[in-house]
């Protein structure tokens, strides 16, 4: 990979903008040397799909100008962060990973977007994915894969793999992610960072390309806890543009990471979850799991084991859920309002050009995510596909009632496996969809997780994954904070790697 491109592309966000504030670094001066990084390294990481240099360095002006005009400045103005292409951005190419959207510009921003740009947070550009997040290593992007900065013949994880990679090839500090079944935090966990997916309805999902509507949390990632719990407080909070969205103050997840930074976990119960483990699970991600709860017991929690027995299902049920969400979402890429026309010579019929754009446009993924769940939604066979998959959500989530009433917080790995090679499941769905085995319950259930990282198997990042109950985010940053800083001398090494 070569050496990262000056300190300022090595450094926390909270350094980052502590070195703004004071003026010992402009924000221009920190835009640009991310944008040289990114200049440096991405055409083999690809974690870009496209880069705003000019908007980058534009939005580094305004807030040197506001400092030097002592207006106040935001917890993180001047910090440099990756925008995953599924947010509508204003004037800014966001493609979801598809050709079908190839070359739109949206003329709005999402609500994330708004937060992010007040806040005075300079958005990089945006990010690789798979096609409308759907797949779990970036290589469904109709623009080619994403690859892994610890190993470039790997995957990063996905959907949101581009987010992931630019902060493990230290593009940038922070990113944006979105997770449907465990897009922002299986990413995390194979490129040795921090991805948090907040409570269903805690971030907004306004100006969103939707995939699941039930499903999909914007949450915030980057290298380290603190940075994530700083950018979760930005992007957080009651949106009335969005009908999901929480009326309830954003869970004190930046008090709860300084606190848990401490490394004091006394009266805290932490549940091992029975399902999640042991058969089917590489060798070095259980030792790794195994070594993270001695550490945590280390600190002072209580570890209990906990089982949730329709964890099991949680596959199946997504992935009745999933589709047939996607399906009814994506009829809106109709050839007729924005993005691909194809067919459109004056002789097809409207049908016609319909069927040629999305023949076009959809990769094989998503087609065949579409038919799935055309067919689960389909007369006659409703009530026992959707219909049950919903009812076994709802067990899921009296597991996760019935478990938190023994533990504070859940803790498994995040994902049985560490990065694999780029081409090696492609040909293999249900081989693909079992990354997502520990991530799915949380999301069906709406409730918060976050994976940190927590050791190395065959020299590759492994994540620990920890849950909380609804609205209680700040759990899963203090949980996180204080395993952080308790492994830092252990794996304060691996930045070295992927330079």
């Amino acid at each position: 990979m070569g050496a990262a491109g000056g300190d300022l592309t090595t450094m926390t966000a909270a350094a980052l903008a502590a070195l703004v504030a004071d003026g010992s670094a402009s924000a221009v001066e920190v835009a640009q040397a991310h944008l040289d990084r990114v200049d440096a390294v991405d055409g083999s990481v690809h974690a870009f799909l496209h880069v705003d240099a000019d908007g980058a360095l534009a939005a580094a002006r305004a807030v040197d100008d506001a400092r030097a005009a002592g207006r106040p400045l935001g917890p993180l103005a001047g910090v440099p962060l990756a925008m995953k292409d599924v947010v509508v951005t204003a004037g800014v190419p966001t493609t979801a990973g598809s050709k079908i959207l190839q070359g739109w510009a949206p003329p709005y921003d999402a609500t994330i977007a708004t937060r992010i740009k007040d806040a005075g947070i300079v958005m990089l550009g945006k990010t690789n994915m798979d096609e409308f997040a759907m797949g779990s290593s970036t290589e469904n992007s109709a623009y080619g894969p994403t690859h892994n900065p610890w190993d470039l013949t790997r995957i990063p994880g996905g959907s949101g793999g581009g987010s992931a990679a630019a902060l493990a090839a230290f593009e940038a500090p922070l990113a944006i992610g979105t997770d449907t079944g465990g897009s922002i935090r299986q990413p995390a966990a194979v490129t040795g960072t921090v991805g948090a997916k907040p409570t269903y309805g805690g971030v907004s999902r306004y100006g969103l390309v939707a995939l699941a509507s039930s499903l999909d949390q914007a949450g915030p990632c980057a290298r380290t806890v603190l940075d994530a719990a700083l950018l979760h407080e930005v992007i957080g909070g009651h949106d009335p543009l969005d009908s999901t969205s929480i009326a309830a103050p954003v869970p004190a997840v930046v008090a709860a990471a300084r606190e848990g930074a401490r490394g004091d976990l006394r009266g805290v119960r932490v549940g091992v979850v029975r399902e999640l483990g042991g058969e089917g699970y590489q060798a070095g991600v259980l030792a790794s799991f195994d070594a993270a709860v001695t550490t945590l017991r280390g600190l002072g929690a209580e570890v209990v084991e906990v089982s949730c027995p329709n964890f099991q299902y949680a596959l199946a049920a997504y992935y009745l859920i999933l589709p047939s969400e996607c399906s009814s979402n994506l009829a809106k890429f109709d050839s007729v309002r924005y993005g691909l026309r194809v067919g459109d010579d004056g002789v097809n019929s409207l049908e016609d050009v319909m069927s040629l754009t999305r023949e076009a446009g959809f990769g094989p993924e998503v087609k065949r995510r579409i038919m799935i769940g055309t067919y689960a939604l389909s007369s006659g066979y409703y009530d026992a596909y959707y219909g049950q998959a919903q009812k076994v959500r709802t067990l899921i989530a009296r597991d996760f009632l019935a478990a938190f009433e023994a533990a504070d917080v859940l803790v498994s790995p995040t994902s049985p496996f560490v990065a694999f090679g780029i081409g090696e499941r492609v040909a293999d769905p249900m081989a693909m969809y079992v990354n997502d085995l520990c991530t799915l319950p949380a999301s069906l259930a709406g409730t918060p997780a976050i994976s940190v990282p927590c050791g190395l198997s065959e020299g590759l990042p492994v994540g620990l994954q920890i849950m909380a109950p609804a609205l209680a985010d700040d759990r899963c940053y203090r949980v996180a904070a204080a395993f952080e800083a308790a492994v830092a001398p252990v794996l304060a090494r691996i930045p070295e790697l992927v330079r």
